[in-house]
């Protein structure tokens, strides 16, 4: 069963491990990035489902060549064929995330690979950020029925409507929006993550951050802004890939996950009032007392009583009901100012 809305429904945050080319070729890295996720704290392992052909065509000419970047120089059918995961390999790996007790994810890149994952038993479909405008495959995957798990990087507000719509077109409205910001890696301040609650607002779905900056703090950041889901690159030591270079290693991706969830309890809720841990404290508040001694029949002044700590007298607020009153009975320095003490 994927847990993704029963995490979301429970106040949790749901994080997403993406494997992405990081298994750097070898079946044996992509299970071990699996097991190291779910000691890490993941609730999902996410791979990428398509091939060079599925993507783009074996073409030379400069439209297909990379220019800047992480990626400068490199064509792209040569780039998609590198950092690939064979199908061969997805239902291993799915299996492999059944046996550590964390859900499988996957990306879909055409039509044959919803088909794909679908028959292995894929539970969810997250959308790219580069097919967030590829509305007929957003509308295929959606009509399967399943969540709906789509990344916002790059997309104007219509282009996001645009998805959803194709969602609810085809009665699927188990829909999670992630912002993202589709550099590698992302620049802080190209971030945006006050959209997260304007997206949230907007397109009435749960969001969440799908992240390729540096470290956690943008995780935590989304986390503060309403974020649900996290998504991040995880990669082994040692291992070098297409995607490695903005990666987190698994040390650094525990610590994340530490982090966010820190960052949603101290979030918390909307709530007045003193804690629990705040109701020892109360007495150090101010109240009235008299600082003088104060004979039956004086009248009390500004001069013998004063707003101090601790909390044992009337509140400040009543200092005007009490100036001019008249002591029914001697009132020793010290002594807390109580309604009984006036006349």
């Amino acid at each position: 069963m994927f847990r993704l809305f029963d995490k979301i429904g429970n106040n949790g945050i749901y994080i997403i491990a993406e494997m992405s080319a990081n298994h750097g070729g070898s079946l044996e890295n992509a299970l071990e990035i699996v097991r190291q996720a779910a000691r890490a704290g993941t609730d999902c392992l996410k791979i990428q489902t398509y091939t060079a052909d599925s993507l783009t065509i074996d073409c030379d000419r400069a439209d297909f060549i990379i220019k800047g970047g992480l990626w400068d120089g490199y064509k792209l059918y040569d780039l998609y064929t590198d950092a690939g995961t064979p199908y061969e390999w997805q239902a291993r790996i799915k299996a492999e995330c059944e046996n550590c007790g964390i859900d499988f994810l996957s990306t879909p890149f055409d039509n044959e690979a919803v088909d794909f994952l679908h028959d292995i038993g894929c539970e969810a479909f997250k959308i790219a950020s580069f097919e967030l405008v590829d509305i007929p495959l957003i509308e295929y995957a959606a009509s399967k029925g399943k969540p709906m798990i789509i990344s916002c990087g790059m997309a104007s507000a219509d282009e996001i409507q645009d998805a959803v719509d194709a969602c609810r077109r085809v009665d699927n409205d188990k829909i999670v929006l992630l912002k993202c910001c589709s550099e590698y890696p992302a620049n802080w301040k190209d971030m945006h993550i006050a959209n997260i609650p304007d997206m949230k607002n907007r397109f009435g779905v749960n969001v969440g951050l799908s992240d390729h900056s540096a470290g956690s703090i943008a995780a935590v950041v989304a986390v503060a802004q309403g974020a649900c889901v996290i998504e991040k690159h995880i990669r082994l030591e040692g291992v070098e890939s297409a995607d490695s270079q903005f990666s987190m290693t698994m040390e650094e991706f525990a610590d994340m996950v530490m982090a966010v969830k820190n960052a949603k309890q101290i979030v918390g809720d909307v709530y007045y009032g003193p804690t629990e841990g705040e109701k020892n404290s109360l007495v150090f508040r101010r109240s009235l007392y008299a600082v003088k001694d104060i004979k039956a029949g004086e009248r009390f002044t500004s001069e013998n009583v004063r707003s101090i700590r601790p909390a044992f007298g009337l509140k400040p607020k009543n200092i005007g009901n009490v100036i001019g009153k008249i002591a029914v009975t001697d009132i020793v320095k010290g002594t807390p100012i109580e309604t009984e003490l006036l006349k």
